[in-house]
């Protein structure tokens, strides 16, 4: 078994490589090429949660499974808030062959998630991008999307001034062409001209409203994970054609849809395709440029296993990792 630390995965699986490699997962479980279980959530203590996500992949062949710590209160700390590990299985004998870091895994996919719905349903020329929330997966976000669009100018809004700053100083110092603007907490005036708009945060409660969204925007709603949170309001779901990544955790997990269906506000056919389907080419994505598309990504356990069985090869061609007995 091939242990591999965060360095590890970092160099074995950068954005670009990240996003291909998820766009052929979610293709094939569009297909139905794998089985994923509904991620269970475990109180740990406080607002503390731990995520286990098991998941079979036939191709690429393995099985797996990741077990993850929510802890919102990391950052103040100068910790993810994302920690966990990867174990990855061989399907023959059923074998562990590797062990990996979840956090970087998990930082990575997720973003590249977002690219490749974004590749997907974005109009060609979105070059403004609107990033509500500038912690950790806002920094991913940027390095992924500035691959599958022509981003010119970065716009920020944030729950604190300090992480809108950091986040700034960041997004100059890596990307010195990129206008970067700050809009406070001011979310409605990030989404003011945006071609893109991504939301990254740990809110509860809706921190976007269906009235700011222009004609032609593309979403990514991304903050979400549980059914008791929700990033967005009623009127964002009813103004867009709505885009999964899988079905059954959409209308388990999604906490916006849940409670709309529940409701009666929309029906399951408010969501148009799963983002593998439209890659695949039996769902149409955008029809014409004043669309408004949304991307709700809940993550789910086909996007790890791809992404650490890409690792775990990548690892044994490079010589990467520590060899551990079994």
């Amino acid at each position: 078994m091939i242990v591999l630390s965060r360095e590890d995965v970092a160099a074995l699986l950068p954005p670009q490589t990240a996003i291909e490699v998820v766009a052929a997962a979610m293709e094939a479980v569009s297909r139905g090429e794998a089985e994923l279980p509904l991620r269970s959530i475990v109180d740990v203590g406080g607002p503390n949660k731990m995520g286990i996500m098991p998941g079979r992949m036939r191709s690429p062949p393995c099985h797996g499974i990741k077990l993850v710590s929510l802890y919102p209160g990391n950052v103040a700390a100068g910790y993810s808030s994302h920690q966990g590990a990867v174990v990855l299985f061989e399907p023959e004998h059923g074998t562990a062959i590797a062990l990996m870091d979840g956090g970087p895994l998990t930082a990575r996919r997720t973003a590249a998630a977002s690219a490749v719905a974004t590749r997907a349903l974005a109009r060609a020329d979105a070059a403004v991008l609107a990033m509500i929330g500038a912690g950790e997966q806002a920094r991913y976000h940027l390095d992924a999307l500035m691959t599958v669009r022509p981003i010119r100018e970065l716009r920020i809004a944030s729950r604190t001034e300090k992480s809108a700053l950091a986040y700034a100083r960041h997004a100059r110092d890596r990307y010195p062409d990129l206008a970067v603007t700050l809009a406070g907490t001011d979310a409605e005036a990030a989404l003011r001209g945006a071609d893109i708009v991504c939301t990254v945060t740990n809110s509860p409660v809706p921190v976007l409203r269906g009235e700011w969204i222009a004609p032609g925007t593309h979403l990514n709603v991304v903050g979400a994970s549980i059914p008791s949170k929700r990033e967005i309001d009623d009127a964002a779901v009813l103004a867009a054609r709505v885009f999964v990544d899988y079905r059954p955790s959409t209308f388990a997990q999604a906490g916006e849809i849940v409670d709309m269906i529940a409701a009666g506000r929309i029906g399951r056919e408010h969501v148009v395709a799963e983002i593998g389907e439209v890659l695949g080419g039996t769902s149409p994505g955008r029809r014409d440029d004043g669309e408004i598309t949304l991307y709700r990504s809940l993550g789910i356990a086909a996007q790890d296993l791809a992404c650490a069985h890409h690792c775990w090869a990548g690892a044994r061609v490079a010589g990467r990792g520590v060899e551990a007995p079994l």
